[in-house]
Order: C-alpha cells, then sequence, then structure tokens
C-alpha cells in the first residue's frame, strides 16, 4: 500500500473525500456498524458532485456534525488493492480538516457511534492509510504555526 500526497490534481480524478475532525481539542472518529475498528469520516464522491460538498455531506451523515467549518489540506492517492479498491490502481481523493462545533442527537448512516479522543486510537479500519493522513494534516498543519 502507498500513500501520496499532492498539491492539486484535475477535479475528475477526485474519487473521495476524507474529513480529519476535532471537536473541543479531540480527535474525531467514526465506529461503522460492521466493524471493530475507527476510522476517519469520509467517502464517496457522488456522480457530479463538488468534492467540497461530498466532503459536507460524508462529514454530516457519519458523524451528525451539524455545525462546523471545514478547509481542505491536500490532495492524496492510495495505490494498492483494499476494502474500496480491488484492482489497486492509483485512487485520489481530497483530504480536509472540520472544526466541528454542533453535532446532532442522531446519526442516520452506516456508523453505529461516534467518539472523540485526547489521543489517537491505536484501532484503525485503515492502518496503512488513515495514520499517514493525520501524520500529512498535523506536518501541513505545523509549517503554518511556526
Amino acid at each position: 500500500m502507498e500513500v501520496k500526497f499532492y498539491d492539486s490534481i484535475k477535479d475528475g480524478l477526485l474519487k473521495f473525500a476524507v474529513i480529519i475532525s476535532k471537536y473541543n481539542g479531540k480527535w474525531v472518529f467514526c465506529k461503522h456498524k460492521e466493524r471493530d475498528t475507527y476510522e476517519i469520516p469520509g467517502g464517496h464522491r457522488e456522480e457530479n458532485e463538488d468534492i467540497f460538498d461530498t466532503a459536507k455531506r460524508e462529514l454530516t451523515e457519519e458523524t451528525g456534525a451539524l455545525k462546523f467549518s471545514l478547509s481542505p489540506i491536500c490532495v492524496y492517492s492510495v495505490t494498492g488493492k483494499n476494502r474500496v479498491n480491488m484492482t489497486g490502481e492509483e485512487t485520489f481523493g481530497m483530504l480536509f480538516f472540520a472544526e466541528i462545533k454542533l453535532f446532532s442527537d442522531e446519526i442516520d448512516s452506516e456508523i453505529e457511534y461516534v467518539k472523540c479522543f485526547d489521543e489517537l486510537p491505536t484501532s484503525w479500519t485503515y492502518p496503512l492509510i488513515q495514520p499517514c493522513l493525520i501524520e500529512e494534516y498535523q506536518r501541513r498543519v505545523s509549517v503554518f504555526e511556526i
């Protein structure tokens, strides 16, 4: 599995939106109903959907976020077979950051519950991908904090 990062790419190549999120300084993760691991909110882009709209929709569906700010971080790609890519070819997504201010009381999706962590979890749904996304986010944010 190989994860790469880009500043931009042709919009039509973006297939996913993944949203690293925080609420009151804590990391926001989802626990899918069919898995025993934690994952970053995100998902597939629908046909003719703007990638920002994908990010907003997925964040709302998977976390119940009602009020949030959303910022693009970078483009990422994954090469290698996994649960969402059976061919193993390079696929592209947009990585976002969201600061969530208000959650709904209920989630109407495949997500069982949302959990906020002081420290990053160790049980990842995509352990070869998601930690790389967090690390790149932290690297890019630290550049602006200097």
